[in-house]
């Protein structure tokens, strides 16, 4: 279904190298490291995820939230680099589909191509919908609309160019770490407990004492913290636009994996210490920690910060998912009348079916937000 990436050989009767163009149509490799790294760092969303996330572990774990994640973070490395060999071995914007594809068979890549399907239409305008609860100290939406406008304007923006894209959402991720670095100079500003309080393993219970979090609890939260920075399977969809990829595939999911670590772990740690007892710590409101930290001015900052996180996520998602759906048109993953009608498409733009990929899951999941849209191919 997808080529590998091996070099080129000349062939040794003399004969010319076919042109590359005779192939299947490829994205343009117009991204580097920084770029990817940037994309997919904000696929992750640290600010949202220190928010929505992280506050279920606490609720759980208390003082073994920061640990939890840190062992998942490490447990991550190795998911890491099972990512950055396969991206590096099959270059494609079909991501974890083409990669199943190529290693397992098509009918293993179809099962895959399925899920990744329910999430291309699913997932996102979920996210988008929680928009509207970040927006609330500004002004009070109704979150179908929210949702709406979310994945209306990500779509919009990913019709731009990739290297465009890159920096948009750069832009905003700078100000998501400006927010998760408020919230970690706050809390280490307010300490109430020491270093040691980290591997304490308590966590408040119904009663308001202390109870002790057992390994088997950390185990089941690691779930969660595994989820907190897996994003960077991002980096594999853009492996296909990304130039030099037997290097920069790698470079790119390892950098993201180490950054979003930092950006996330550094403010937990900062809450845990901030928190005035294990109680406050154990609720997980992290938004009322820094407005009494600081001023409700600062809170709405970072409430802001937090929106705007998920519009971040809403572009990235809108590009990853186009990707899927592009591959899946040129690798044929559709049923035959399908695969026809966007072979017809394609003769109407130069570079195949979509025309633009951004542009493919936009309306399904913009209506999502309404009613559940979801479209699934037949097996081959």
């Amino acid at each position: 279904m997808t080529d590998t990436l091996r070099p080129v050989q000349a062939p040794v009767d003399g004969t010319a190298v076919p042109d590359a163009h005779d192939g299947p149509q490829k994205l343009k490799r117009s991204i580097g490291v920084v770029g990817g790294t940037l994309l997919t760092l904000s696929c992750v969303t640290p600010a949202s995820t220190l928010f929505v996330v992280v506050p279920d572990l606490f609720g759980s774990l208390g003082t073994a939230t920061a640990l939890t994640i840190a062992i998942g973070s490490l447990l991550c490395i190795a998911v890491a680099f099972c990512y950055s060999e396969l991206g590096t071995l099959i270059p494609s914007a079909g991501g974890e589909y083409a990669m199943v594809s190529t290693m397992a068979g098509r009918l293993a890549g179809w099962l895959v191509f399925v899920l990744s399907l329910l999430v291309v239409m699913i997932v996102p305008p979920v996210i988008a919908m929680g928009t509207a609860d970040y927006l609330a100290p500004v002004v009070h939406l109704d979150p179908s609309l929210a949702g709406a406008a979310v994945m209306l304007l990500a779509t919009l923006a990913g019709l731009l160019d990739l290297r465009a894209n890159a920096w948009i959402t750069g832009v905003f991720l700078v100000l998501e770490v400006i927010a998760a670095a408020v919230v970690a100079v706050l809390g280490f500003a307010h300490s109430e407990r020491g270093a040691g309080s980290l591997v304490s393993l308590e966590v408040a219970g119904a009663d308001g004492h202390a109870d002790t979090v057992t390994a088997m609890l950390i185990v089941s939260g690691l779930a969660i913290a595994l989820f907190v920075t897996q994003g960077f399977s991002t980096a594999v969809y853009l492996s296909e636009e990304l130039e030099n990829p037997r290097r920069n595939v790698a470079r790119t999911v390892l950098a993201t994996l180490a950054i979003s670590t930092v950006i996330i772990l550094v403010p937990v740690v900062g809450i845990t210490l901030g928190a005035s007892d294990l109680t406050e710590l154990t609720g997980g409101d992290i938004g009322a920690m820094v407005t009494a930290w600081s001023n409700s001015a600062v809170g709405t900052f970072v409430s802001l910060c937090v929106a705007l996180a998920i519009v971040n996520a809403g572009i990235v998602m809108v590009i990853q998912n186009s990707r899927v759906l592009f591959a899946s048109a040129r690798d044929k993953a559709w049923p035959q009348p399908v695969n026809a009608v966007f072979s017809r498409l394609g003769r109407f733009g130069s570079r195949g079916w979509p025309p633009s990929p951004s542009a493919s899951p936009a309306p399904c999941s913009a209506s999502s937000t309404w009613t559940p849209c979801t479209a699934s191919p037949a097996s081959p």
